[in-house]
């Protein structure tokens, strides 16, 4: 059995390791960290891990922990993994990073739009972003995996095939998401109370949301040039799944059935990616709770325009069973180890 630690398992994120890796037989969770709540059990910040009535929440404290565990998945704000992370890298423990901290290549870029400075350049050099679809084999022997953020989860799969093989017009793309209430976290925020999202459906961070700049780095080294998007954010008032509509101009006629051709072909052999039938279009509904992105696509011919749409939940393939995924890759298990699961419905 593979020993795994959790550092920062009080959130959502953490809290659906702990729920996926319940069911996975060879690995066991040896230590699981909350500041907010040392001394807590696990059930009793989520009664539903039922599991997990003997494990209880420890400070991160890196000297005792290193040795508790083989592999370290960090859940952490923003900012707050770039040390502990460096940290164990360099104790040549495998770590997947659920933060921003390590996905952006450029430390400047980093800054910019996370506002601090990243202090450990070098280990960001070994980190290899966690999208399977595209980097799979890099993924395999890699020590610091960078699992990806929500809204490029979709958008990125979503985009991918279309870009790769240069049938749409990389300086015209727009990005459209609508994300349930978990993607902001397990905060206590009055913009997320009941009140304030019932009903209600709203733009935010138009323009200037932080994702933006890991969508550009990896749509811009798949097409091998500088590349720009409109991406506008949405809140919707659901618990979980994220929506992305996209819109791309063609660069030659094409119908709807040979678009569908290049992504069918491109995604056949992975094994959490579902492309649709023609006309028929993903619902968040139908992958709640499981590791799975499903696309539906159309060529609107009036415009030129490709319309692609992509459903994800943000806490599995946004997020934490992506994250699995990684670790199945990282040693060399079945890489639907206890991802292979089918959606909760209604």
């Amino acid at each position: 059995m593979v020993k795994v630690a959790i550092c920062g398992g009080s959130g959502y994120a953490g809290a659906e390791l702990l729920r996926i890796l319940a069911a996975h037989h060879k690995v066991k969770i040896t230590a699981v960290t909350s500041e907010k709540s040392v001394g807590k059990k696990v059930t009793d910040l989520f009664p539903h891990l039922h599991q997990y009535a003997n494990l209880a929440f420890e400070p991160l404290v890196r000297e005792k922990i290193v040795s508790k565990a083989d592999l370290f998945f960090m859940a952490l704000p923003h900012a707050e993994s770039q040390e502990p992370v460096d940290y164990l890298v360099k104790k040549k423990k495998p770590v997947i990073d659920l933060s921003a901290d390590y996905r952006l290549r450029d430390e400047e870029i980093y800054e910019e739009w996370y506002k601090v400075p990243h202090k450990f350049a070098d280990t960001l050099k070994k980190a290899v972003y966690g999208l399977p679809e595209i980097y799979r084999k890099k993924i395999a022997t890699a020590r610091l995996v960078a699992n990806p953020g929500c809204y490029p989860t979709g958008a990125l799969i979503g985009l991918y095939p279309a870009v790769r093989h240069a049938i749409v017009d990389p300086g015209y793309l727009i990005i459209d998401s609508k994300s349930g209430t978990s993607g902001a976290g397990r905060q206590s925020d009055i913009a997320f109370s009941f009140c304030e999202v019932n009903e209600g459906f709203k733009a935010y961070a138009i323009g200037k949301h932080r994702h933006t700049a890991e969508i550009e780095q990896e749509l811009s080294l798949v097409a091998r040039k500088d590349i720009k998007v409109n991406f506008t954010p949405h809140l919707v008032p659901l618990d979980r799944g994220i929506l992305t509509t996209l819109y791309a101009r063609l660069t030659k006629e094409m119908d709807t059935k040979g678009v569908l051709a290049i992504y069918r072909d491109a995604y056949v052999k992975e094994p959490f990616v579902r492309v649709l039938e023609e006309g028929k279009y993903p619902n968040v509904k139908n992958i709640r709770g499981i590791n799975l992105c499903e696309i539906g696509l159309t060529v609107n011919r009036r415009t030129n325009t490709l319309i692609i749409v992509t459903a994800i939940d943000n806490l599995v393939k946004g997020a934490s069973g992506q994250a699995v995924q990684n670790m199945n890759i990282m040693l060399g298990f079945d890489e639907k180890t206890a991802l292979n699961t089918m959606a909760v419905f209604p």
